[in-house]
């Protein structure tokens, strides 16, 4: 919990408010691999990257 205050904290002080997204998005792609790696999904999921 201490990395995300530390990060809220950066990207409020240096005005780096656009890393938000950025972020978010990266940890959804992510989530989405890990959680499809055993579904019948996981070819197409593949095929995107």
């Amino acid at each position: 919990m201490d990395f995300l205050k530390d990060l809220w904290a950066f990207m409020k002080e240096r005005k780096k408010f656009w890393l938000a997204p950025v972020i978010v998005i990266m940890l959804l792609l992510g989530m989405l691999i890990v959680f499809s790696q055993g579904s019948v999904l996981a070819p197409f999921i593949y095929t995107i990257f």
